[in-house]
């Protein structure tokens, strides 16, 4: 019998995912035959049932361009919107799944989309992700499509500014996504030559940055580049952050997990400015003037790099090959040159987080870049 397979992405938007969609619709219909359905802005679109049919003429053309032609949104199954308060749209998805005569959903996003989709598996759909983010964050695969895209755009932006931190003398301190990760920051850093790279992971002591900025000055260079991770913290901040998250994930009763997550709240909003200050601070330690370039989502846009869509492609085509073998409640990541099906279960919650001795931060000491620590 035929199979009908429905896809969505959720979560923000990332390069490569037309490619993924591409990748698992054509090899559903050409090799396997199978119906394919696409949901429209994420999970939302599957509780209001708002879908188009995907076939070969929608497929045409969409490998190269960036964002999802499905459209997308960071709305929880659990936890959505709905009527004008927050609801737990499971069971709607669930009978939504079985009118469409689903017999298999495809659910294409980071780190919260595994969660989700996790918890749609334990309703008892046939669940498969895909492992998509700019901030390479999700744990069990090599990479996520979209890192690769984000990384050189990343690298180019360093590469430009430091003609102008080199004629103007200046630090130039840019900031780059990656939220609780640090990978986007630590590889555009490495690839772009940054004198200064500061982690989420490592948390970092201003005057050390400093004393290093200084160093350069003294031997005739009189510009710097730091490139700092949206998510990196001084050491007495991220002591306080980490002490909040204790707390949280250690609260026995709804009144001790909400004075936590008040407490986080509080020490994101001190840090929301976080890179200016940053900037402030080293102007004034090292006497140097320094300005400050956000990349916000100018990392996540346009046209995918050729890595993404060849990941993207590999990994939706071996999406299509599990639903016909009928192997569900996995994600398939990407593992060397192949795919293999990683139990939902053991991604969901996994943040792949950068180690202090990943080969790519010994790398970046032993040509002399600074962390800080």
């Amino acid at each position: 019998m035929t199979k009908h397979i429905g896809i969505l992405t959720a979560g923000g938007d990332s390069p490569g995912l037309n490619a993924a969609i591409r990748g698992v619709g054509k090899t559903a219909q050409g090799r396997y035959d199978m119906q394919v359905l696409g949901f429209l802005d994420g999970f939302k679109g599957l509780v209001e049932n708002r879908s188009v049919r995907l076939d070969g003429e929608i497929f045409s053309g969409i490998l190269p361009r960036g964002g999802t032609i499905l459209g997308t949104s960071r709305d929880k199954p659990h936890r959505m919107m709905f009527g004008g308060k927050k609801q737990d749209m499971t069971d709607i998805i669930v009978e939504n799944y079985h009118a469409n005569h689903l017999d298999a959903l495809v659910c294409i996003g980071g780190g919260g989309t595994q969660k989700n989709a996790l918890e749609l598996l334990n309703k008892g759909l046939n669940i498969i992700t895909l492992p998509k983010t700019i901030d390479n964050d999700v744990g069990l695969t090599d990479t996520t499509f979209g890192f690769d895209t984000a990384l050189g755009i990343a690298t180019e932006a360093i590469d430009r500014l430091h003609s102008t931190a080199h004629s103007h003398h200046r630090i130039i301190v840019v900031e780059i996504m990656g939220h609780k990760a640090g990978w986007l920051a630590l590889g555009a850093g490495i690839a772009g030559g940054a004198d200064v790279i500061l982690l989420p992971e490592l948390p970092y002591k201003i005057e050390i940055v400093a004393n290093a900025i200084r160093s350069r000055v003294k031997s005739g260079k009189n510009f710097s580049i730091v490139a700092v991770a949206e998510g990196a913290l001084p050491v007495d901040q991220a002591k306080l952050m980490s002490q909040a998250r204790s707390a949280k994930e250690q609260a026995k009763d709804k009144k001790s997990r909400k004075k936590a997550k008040n407490e986080i709240a509080s020490i994101e909003a001190v840090n929301a400015n976080h890179t200016v200050t940053l900037s402030a601070q080293l102007e004034k330690l090292t006497g140097l003037e320094s300005r400050v370039t956000i990349l916000g989502h100018l990392q996540r846009g346009g046209t995918p790099s050729a890595a993404d869509r060849l990941l993207a492609t590999r990994l939706g085509a071996a999406c299509a090959d599990s639903i016909h073998n009928e192997k569900f409640g996995v994600m398939i990541a990407a593992r060397g040159d192949g795919a293999i099906a990683v139990p939902l279960t053991e991604v969901a919650g996994n943040k792949k987080l950068v180690p202090a001795d990943h080969p790519w931060v010994q790398a970046a000491i032993s040509v002399g870049t600074n962390f800080g620590i």
